[in-house]
């Protein structure tokens, strides 16, 4: 069976990508959660289980396969199920939700490094930096372009939820979590995305976790 080793669900935005894509999957497996930062945190990470990622998560292991970093996962479990639960059928489509999923992976670095994802919290609204206004209307920008090219009568950004949502699941958190402005058509996608059966189950295990990290329980990161 796989075996997926996850951080905080409260906190961890990389392993609710991880963990979407082994839902995504069909496949069963075993889900191991650690808590990052913890007093053991610096030996954990450098147990065998971990050392081919340096002590990051996600990581899924496939008996003796090894795979980490989201997308890779992605990846894998693509090719693992027959290449039809990820990606969508038109070659146009596909394309650019590749492309979209990349730039997720790779950007946005004002948004990730103020406004951490914190499932448990509210917080006040308050006006955003420029630099993260500018990688909101970035993303406003790429969501209605996959909503109105290839959404279609479904209610994720390519139709059916898949690899590109999984990418943008802890922005949707995100804009909740901080009360973030965004484009009007927004929160209909924002709340399909959040009602997901996969994300309320995770959701659900945030709420339940015990572990309080003080540096990510505050407005901002500035």
């Amino acid at each position: 069976m796989l075996k997926l080793i996850i951080g905080n669900k409260a906190y961890s935005s990389w392993s609710l990508r991880g963990w979407l894509a082994c839902k995504q999957s069909g496949l069963p497996f075993e889900e191991v959660v650690v808590p990052l930062y913890d007093a053991d945190w610096d030996k954990r990470r450098e147990g065998d289980e971990f050392a081919p990622s340096s002590g990051k998560v996600p990581i899924l292991w496939d008996g003796d396969i090894v795979v980490w970093d989201s997308m890779a996962i992605i990846a894998y479990l693509d090719e693992k199920t027959g290449g039809d639960k990820f990606w969508p059928t038109d070659v146009a489509a596909r394309a650019m939700a590749r492309s979209m999923a990349a730039e997720m992976h790779s950007g946005f670095a004002a948004l990730r490094r103020k406004h951490s994802m914190n499932i448990r919290q509210t917080f006040p609204q308050q006006r955003p930096d420029d630099d993260v206004l500018a990688d909101l209307a970035r993303i406003m920008e790429l969501w209605a372009q996959a909503r109105a090219r290839f959404g279609g009568d479904g209610d994720f950004l390519f139709g059916a939820f898949g690899a590109a949502d999984i990418m943008f699941a802890p922005v949707c958190t995100r804009i909740v979590t901080y009360q973030l402005p965004i484009a009007r058509f927004a929160p209909a996608y924002i709340d399909a995305v959040l009602g997901h059966p996969f994300l309320q189950d995770w959701i659900a295990g945030a709420q339940e976790e015990e572990w309080v990290i003080e540096q990510f329980e505050t407005p901002s990161t500035r």
